[in-house]
């Protein structure tokens, strides 16, 4: 079987085999994943925000997907990554952990993600209005808002799918959803900026 036969589940289940404590650059699972650009490296930009850490997980995965928003933004036909970033990552053992966690999103998603609408993926201005929607969202994720890590990560886990599948229609249904959820904080911190200023005033 090909890689590009392989399932995302399947490429992310082989890289996972082995040491816990052994490191998969990000440089090996960009080769790993021949087939798509920007999403394999999306899918582990979001990874910290399904693994409990001390330092916050939105404040390590925000900024990665802040990165990859503002490439895709840019047009650029790859991802580029400073060399220093290239040989980090995580470790095999947080792919464990991660694909432990996950693994029913996984095989929902998998049941219903195929090649279609390809124009959705293909072309720059559909590509740029992803890299936005990704840099408002990855800006959100950062943010120290309790129970928001998990939610944003499985919205981010389908643009990066439907980035890996090239498969449109969810790429669409992502985009909806993105929308929706930035109108959400924004008319949500709105209306707690108006509580704060009358209950000073």
């Amino acid at each position: 079987m090909t890689s590009d036969s392989k399932t995302t589940y399947q490429l992310l289940s082989e890289l996972a085999d082995g040491n816990p404590d052994e490191t998969v650059s990000l440089d090996t699972l960009l080769q790993h994943f021949r087939r798509s650009a920007f999403g394999p490296l999306l899918l582990i930009s979001v990874l910290p925000a399904f693994i409990p850490l001390p330092a916050g997980a939105g404040a390590i995965a925000g900024p990665l997907v802040m990165l990859v928003g503002v490439q895709m933004m840019l047009a650029l036909n790859k991802p580029w990554l400073p060399h220093w970033l290239c040989r980090r990552g995580p470790s095999r053992g947080a792919l464990q952990r991660f694909l432990k966690h996950s693994n029913k999103i996984f095989a929902w998603l998998e049941r219903r993600i195929r090649p279609r609408l390809d124009m959705v993926i293909s072309q720059p201005v559909a590509s740029a209005f992803t890299g936005l929607q990704l840099l408002l969202l990855g800006f959100l994720l950062s943010l120290p808002i309790p129970f928001t890590n998990y939610p944003l990560g499985v919205l981010l886990m389908a643009y990066a799918l439907g980035l890996l599948e090239r498969d449109g229609t969810l790429l669409i249904l992502g985009w909806s959803a993105g929308v929706a959820t930035v109108l959400g904080f924004a008319l949500l911190s709105e209306a707690a900026a108006g509580w704060v200023t009358q209950w000073m005033g």
